[in-house]
């Protein structure tokens, strides 16, 4: 694996020709005829009333299946046109065209969901015994159980099409503000123009005068700003809201607790656990407050590296790391790592005009995978760059399955993803020359866990409570500050002298329309791969095979299930919990103890 890889990815393997494809094109209009096809063969389709009239809803389950496929591979090709270049105008066009299509498959769904609620219990059982839908009983099962809990189908296709210009289109609206903002930051050296993704990669510069600098610079673009996105946040909780209202949901979780398949009593578990045992937590950021030479830390010196000697680490070296320390536990997984960086699967270069983050999406019907992310040589990025690998794994595995298979909630979505950034996290910790470096990398390790266990936690606090304000009317940018505020510190225990209250205008999590409370399915996955990560070191020999097991299992069980078959643990107990968090703690009590002097 010595050669040097390229940081921009290969979207022409897929659809040659951007965001003006020809064969991307043709591509949309066959998504298009499929659906078609499928919708009109749910139309058309007779209610079984015994297991031997099922051709017409086999018919209908096999284009569903392909209809999936389709569906997500032009989603993903867009997503990738729009974070590569946020100034393609060509792709922005796509995306009416792109939400058109997904309605039309949320129509077909809508339709056919209603008419599994009328299939009779007794042959709905029998129906479910049979090879062709046996594969798919808890997928099929879950959908006739969510049916029945949601308006007449007409009125339900009403509120999909109606979501397209009004729902989504708020979405889009942020995004479209986000794309054409540009960060001027000022110091000694220079003046700098930059996107909001190269801004927030000075948060973790080493010089303090410069994080303060790119946060107060980034304060001040997102504050002109704040009262367009109010509007944008207001209005998509105001369109969930109403339909929770017309579907007689009164809680505000109930829509993203049945997406993530799980109860409410394993989300406080989860929570009480992390509250209960955040005092190590405390002490962490108490001791790199005395490391930088400050009283308190400020929100910007959160990712700010306490060495100003931080070893850079060249893109090359991160594939070869990543490639090298997968194949200790997971031939495949190292097999997948390494195609995906000879490939050019992975579009990581530093520039102007991509959008922020990082994400990996998945093209069902090619059977590839894309990678994106902004790479700065940090520890930090190269844990990132595993992170989506991890993703992009999970996703490799899920191909062998069919495609109603495929669809895993968000909360195990960030298991694979987790476990793998714990590996390369670990490993450097562990080849640490010298302390000092040994130090640097324990905190980079505990950084995240205080992301997960305190910022994510935050994000979580402040979303319940904006939604149950924004049920008594609109909620003012200034109201968003001070609820923001008020979140952040009571998840971090009032430990910062500053903190960020436009955060929930810079986090594109809260705008994001295809996943309610897009937060605490992070510290799940975290927690949940932590248990995982533990069975592995304990059991290498046999576990790739039980690893990949669990994965494919992850779109056809609660999140419950999945736990109690694959770890024999129960989640809405706080000891699994609390295991996974002395895990994280042992790294906090290593890291004081190596800066005690």
């Amino acid at each position: 694996m010595q050669k040097n890889y390229s940081q921009t990815w290969d979207l022409d393997s897929i659809f040659s020709g951007g965001s003006e494809s020809k064969s991307f094109n043709t591509y949309i209009q066959v998504v298009g005829e499929s659906l078609n096809k499928l919708v009109d063969s749910i139309k058309e389709l007779d209610i079984p009333k015994h297991t031997s009239d099922v051709t017409g809803l086999e018919n209908v389950v096999e284009l569903l299946g392909q209809s999936m496929k389709q569906v997500s591979e032009m989603s993903a090709f867009i997503s990738c046109l729009l974070a590569q270049d946020v100034h393609d105008k060509h792709a922005r066009l796509l995306i009416g065209k792109r939400n058109e299509l997904n309605a039309r498959f949320t129509t077909g769904l809508t339709l056919l969901d209603q008419k599994l609620v009328l299939i009779p219990e007794n042959t709905w059982r029998e129906l479910l015994e049979q090879p062709m839908f046996e594969e798919y009983s808890f997928v099929l099962n879950e959908r006739r159980i969510l049916a029945k809990d949601k308006l007449p189908s007409e009125q339900e296709v009403l509120l999909n099409d109606l979501s397209i210009d009004g729902y989504h289109a708020w979405g889009e609206m942020y995004d479209t503000i986000v794309g054409r903002l540009n960060v001027e930051i000022q110091d000694q050296e220079e003046r700098k123009v930059l996107s909001v993704g190269q801004a927030a990669n000075e948060l973790s510069d080493p010089i303090r005068a410069k994080r303060k600098n790119a946060f107060e610079a980034l304060e001040k673009v997102w504050s002109q700003d704040s009262d367009l996105f109010s509007e944008t946040l207001n209005h998509l909780a105001g369109f969930r809201l109403q339909t929770y209202k017309h579907r007689g949901w009164d809680h505000v979780l109930s829509e993203p607790l049945r997406y993530n398949r799980m109860s409410e009593r394993t989300l406080h578990a989860m929570w009480e656990a992390i509250t209960n045992n955040k005092a190590p937590f405390v002490s962490y950021l108490k001791r790199k407050a005395e490391l930088i030479g400050v009283d308190k830390l400020s929100w910007y010196d959160l990712e700010a590296p306490i060495s100003t000697s931080t070893k850079k680490i060249s893109y090359d070296e991160a594939a070869r790391m990543i490639v090298e320390q997968f194949s200790l536990f997971s031939t495949k997984m190292a097999s997948f790592a390494h195609k995906a960086f000879d490939q050019r699967w992975i579009e990581a270069e530093d520039r102007p005009g991509k959008r922020p983050g990082g994400f990996c999406t998945s093209f069902p019907d090619s059977k590839q995978t894309r990678i994106f992310m902004t790479y700065a040589g940090s520890s930090s990025s190269v844990a990132t760059l595993a992170h989506e690998l991890g993703h992009g794994y999970h996703q490799h595995v899920m191909d062998e399955l069919g495609a109603l298979n495929q669809n895993y909630a968000m909360n195990v979505a960030e298991t694979a993803s987790t476990f793998a950034e714990m590996i390369i996290a670990d490993a450097a910790v562990r080849n640490a020359s010298n302390d000092e470096e040994k130090v640097a990398l324990l905190e980079d390790k505990i950084q995240r866990s205080v992301a997960f266990f305190m910022n994510i936690h935050a994000r979580f606090l402040f979303e319940k409570r904006f939604y149950e304000e924004r049920k008594q009317g609109v909620v003012s940018a200034q109201r968003l500050n001070e609820l923001m505020e008020e979140a952040q510190k009571e998840a971090y225990c009032n430990e910062l002298e500053t903190y960020d209250p436009t955060f929930w205008a810079s986090k594109l999590h809260f705008h994001i329309t295809d996943v309610p409370f897009y937060n605490f399915p992070y510290t799940f996955g975290y927690l949940f791969s932590l248990g995982i990560y533990a069975e592995a070191i304990e059991s290498k020999e046999d576990f790739e095979s039980s690893y990949n097991a669990l994965l494919k299992d992850t779109g056809r069980m609660t999140v419950e299930q999945l736990a109690e078959k694959h770890l024999n643990v129960r989640l809405d107990q706080l000891d699994f919990w609390e295991k996974g968090i002395q895990l994280c703690i042992a790294d906090v009590e290593e890291f004081l103890r190596l800066t005690e002097k």
